[in-house]
């Protein structure tokens, strides 16, 4: 099972609940016909407490270890613990639910199909097999001895069970192929950031590395010629601080240019990372290039703006305007899916981008209509 951060996105833990209760609620209806067997037994009370403390038992652990297969981020010891949990409830069913309602109901065979039915969630596919042969041979032992049916046994365990396995398998798969869908997302954002990084490395490299190796050589001529020469030796001396003050204004353009803002390949990410979040990005950006400050005090609403749809709304449709009018240049962010609570005008992200738009004689607005939640932001267009 792949693994996960120990703090899962929101939208992760809505996925993984929905995958735990359809997986739960299939489950465990099944454990609700051996429990029919409770109402039919005979022979005084004592099959009957033993059936329903089996029965019980078995819930119990199965829904443990069916949690823990949807709960990626739990540790292995833990998760290995309930599965064993799980398979010392199944033996133990055995004596305590095969002679409840014996020969009149196939309590321990619904059993076994729910057996069968959990064995693709706690391991590999191929274990299904196996798992699924000792169920039956159980099953077949136990109508033998209590007088039951061998064939209802056999088509309750073997059929009934690898048709929930069937559906099991299939929801787990889902499951997994969301966590690594998840996983490429954050390893793709990793890879950028690191890409970026060596990226910037190279430039101070190549920037640095020309004008350090002069300034050595430089200085160790400077030092050679100060004993015989020592005007020659100043003018060295002088050669080397003019290069080191070369190399320190190269080295803050490069940072400059680093951190300078790129609204327009900004833009471009966010509506990638929508898409590949499933929502319809459509993106609108104006014909001329904006001011540097205008473009960072936009990058600073962008991040916000997508921060809040990826978060608090389940958005079908995003879409991002840029434009400039009268002086004024206005960023526009509109999604769909904004039904749940999410951000308002008080919210501590907008409220902080009001006033930080205010400092540069810019505005902030946002509104809701039905479930469609839009954000304009204004700032002067020479900011």
């Amino acid at each position: 099972m792949p693994t996960t951060p120990a703090d899962p996105d929101r939208w992760l833990r809505r996925a993984r609940t929905v995958t735990l209760l359809s997986l739960a609620g299939g489950l465990w209806s099944s454990l609700l016909l051996p429990a029919v067997g409770l109402f039919r037994a005979t022979g005084g009370s004592w099959p009957a407490v033993g059936g329903a403390v089996g029965i019980v038992l078995f819930a119990a652990t199965q829904g443990a270890a069916v949690h823990a297969a949807v709960t990626p981020w739990l540790d292995d010891r833990t998760r290995r613990r309930r599965r064993l949990a799980f398979v010392g409830a199944t033996v133990l069913s055995v004596p305590l639910v095969a002679p409840l309602a014996a020969g009149s109901w196939p309590s321990w065979a619904w059993l076994g199909a729910s057996v069968v039915g959990t064995a693709p969630l706690l391991g590999p596919v191929r274990a299904l097999l196996p798992v699924t042969a000792g169920a039956l041979l159980v099953a077949a032992t136990v109508a033998g001895l209590t007088g039951g049916s061998v064939v209802r046994y056999l088509v309750v365990t073997g059929g009934v069970g690898l048709g929930i396995a069937a559906v099991n398998g299939l929801q787990l798969w889902f499951w997994d192929l969301l966590l690594q869908a998840r996983q490429g997302q954050e390893a793709r954002a990793r890879l950028a950031a690191t890409e970026e990084r060596l990226r910037f490395a190279r430039e101070v490299h190549d920037v640095l590395g020309h004008a350090l190796t002069v300034i050595a050589l430089k200085a160790e001529l400077a030092a050679r010629l100060a004993p015989v020469d020592a005007e020659r030796a100043g003018r060295e001396a002088d050669e080397v601080r003019r290069l080191a003050a070369t190399a320190l204004d190269e080295v803050r353009d490069a940072v400059h240019g680093y951190r300078r803002v790129d609204l327009a390949d900004q833009v471009a990410a966010v509506g990638q990372v929508l898409r590949s979040c499933g929502v319809r990005a459509t993106v609108r950006l104006p014909d001329v290039d904006l001011p540097a400050g205008t473009a960072a005090q936009f990058a600073a609403v962008l991040r916000e703006a997508s921060t809040n749809v990826l978060r608090h709304s389940r958005a079908g449709w995003c879409r991002i305007e840029i434009s400039v009018e009268d002086e004024m240049a206005r960023m526009t962010v509109a999604n769909d899916g904004a039904s749940t609570p999410g951000p308002d005008g008080r919210s501590h992200g907008l409220a902080g981008l009001t006033e930080r738009l205010a400092a540069v004689g810019g505005a902030l607005a946002v509104r809701r209509d039905g479930d469609v939640f839009t954000l304009d932001a204004t700032v002067p267009a020479a900011a």
